[in-house]
């Protein structure tokens, strides 16, 4: 079966058509959303076939519905990102760019997706981080919470002030789930749904989780889960003939207190950084395992339609670094699971999909006319049949990078602001998924060919 045969045709409109929308038309027998984000959540669960991380609660969403082995965000920074896939447009050379994004400003004739299930007749919900900012696209929600300390250091980051002094970047507290933040998401969203199924309307929720962002804060029991199973990865190194700008220096990680500022961390510091993030993995999965008990307790489960992603990849030390802001797989490569009355349940889809399919699928689930301006590709077809093989291609970004991944091949061209070509590096996906030697050089006919693919679909030329 092939996936991704089009060539994004939409990006050649102009902006009048392609932020209009298509006439409403009334919605035939509503079903609900629930939308579930996670903070840096990588593809490293039990249900991706990880044999160390403990997610029962994902896990069982993905044996209910469809998962993606192959979804791919379109920028690997989370206001950019949560930008892009919240309007269905892309990240462009002037949009989209960073972790402050403002979809509202960047492109301001845009519908958001809340936006457009309000103006559909659903109550719209916003529990935790959905947007970056809680002010982006507020007039989309009828309801738009977050707790009164969410992410502390969020306020230092858009404040510009000094954020040197973040504490360490891991607690094991011998504490109850509720003293975290993720608790008291799913507590407030359990509240809602009581109230929303008393109310009888349709709705569309979001559930903006934070862990497993820095710092890796989990109760103990969630640690313990770890304790003597976490290993380094074997690939902590710069990829062979990859070239430097490809590589970071986990700046997000550096301002925590016992991190160097630069230069490798410690193997018990590392381990204790992985273990945390494996920690903070079940922490949020505990937590997405309450609202998903309460919806089923409701009656609303068989009426829902559940996509639950990760904002992004992650780097756990792979390429010799952390968290995420670069063109390497475990940035790019992330979390999508869909429950759907209309998905084949228990089902793994091999295509090759983008974030930016998340609204236009989200539409046609509801029955709903697409919105004129989305630059994705609805996964209809592929929740009720999923692809065994790979198929399509999927382009991400970050900075002035672009990546294509194709079932065979990731290629990566960087350029300047002329969007004239400087670097490269490329992947065989076939004998090295980990993306440990770079093979541009001596491979001219398929980077030729993939440069071509890449430049025609993301319109740099």
């Amino acid at each position: 079966m092939t996936y991704r045969l089009k060539l994004f045709g939409v990006l050649c409109l102009g902006v009048s058509s392609i932020f209009s929308c298509t006439p409403k038309e009334k919605v035939h027998k509503p079903t609900n959303v629930l939308f579930i984000i996670v903070d840096d959540l990588r593809p490293e669960l039990g249900c991706y076939g990880h044999p160390v991380v403990q997610s029962p609660n994902i896990d069982r969403i993905a044996g209910e519905g469809v998962l993606f082995k192959n979804a791919f965000c379109n920028i690997p920074v989370c206001g950019a990102s949560r930008a892009s896939f919240l309007t269905g447009l892309r990240p462009m050379q002037n949009r989209f760019l960073t972790y402050m994004t403002y979809a509202q400003d960047d492109a301001p004739g845009a519908i958001s997706l809340p936006q457009y299930f309000k103006d559909n007749g659903y109550t719209t919900v916003s529990n935790g981080k959905v947007f970056h900012n809680e002010d982006d696209h507020a007039a989309a929600w009828d309801i738009n919470w977050r707790p009164s300390d969410l992410l502390d250091y969020h306020t230092a980051e858009n404040s510009g002030t000094d954020m040197a002094n973040r504490g360490r970047p891991y607690e094991r507290g011998n504490v109850p789930d509720s003293v975290y933040n993720d608790a008291k998401i799913a507590a407030k969203s359990i509240i809602d749904l009581k109230a929303l199924a008393a109310a009888g309307k349709p709705f569309f929720m979001a559930v903006g989780f934070l862990k497993p962002h820095l710092p890796f804060n989990a109760p103990e029991k969630y640690w313990q889960l770890y304790d003597g199973k976490v290993t380094l990865p074997d690939n902590n190194y710069v990829p062979a003939g990859a070239p430097a700008r490809s590589v970071h220096n986990s700046g997000e990680l550096r301002n925590y207190a016992d991190v160097p500022k630069e230069g490798p961390v410690s193997d018990s510091l590392a381990l204790t950084l992985i273990q945390g993030y494996y920690a903070s993995v079940s922490y949020v999965d505990a937590q997405i395992g309450k609202v998903l008990d309460e919806l089923k307790e409701l009656g609303l489960d068989k009426n829902t339609h559940i996509v639950l992603i990760g904002d992004h990849g992650y780097n756990l030390l792979e390429h010799t670094m952390w968290c995420k802001h670069c063109n390497y797989r475990n940035s790019l490569r992330s979390t999508m699971i869909w429950k759907s009355p209309k998905a084949k349940a228990g089902s793994i889809s091999n295509a090759i999909v983008e974030y930016v399919d998340i609204f236009p699928t989200l539409a046609d689930l509801a029955g709903l006319p697409k919105p004129a301006q989305l630059q994705g590709e609805s996964l209809m077809v592929e929740l009720v049949s999923p692809s065994t093989a790979p198929a399509g291609f999927a382009i991400s970004r970050w900075t002035n990078g672009y990546t294509i991944t194709t079932p065979d091949y990731a290629y990566t061209e960087w350029v300047n602001d002329s969007l004239q070509w400087q670097d490269e590096m490329l992947y065989d996906h076939r004998s090295d998924l980990e993306e440990n030697e770079n093979i541009a050089a001596g491979n001219q006919t398929v980077v030729d060919s993939l440069s071509k693919l890449l430049r025609k679909n993301w319109r740099l030329e």
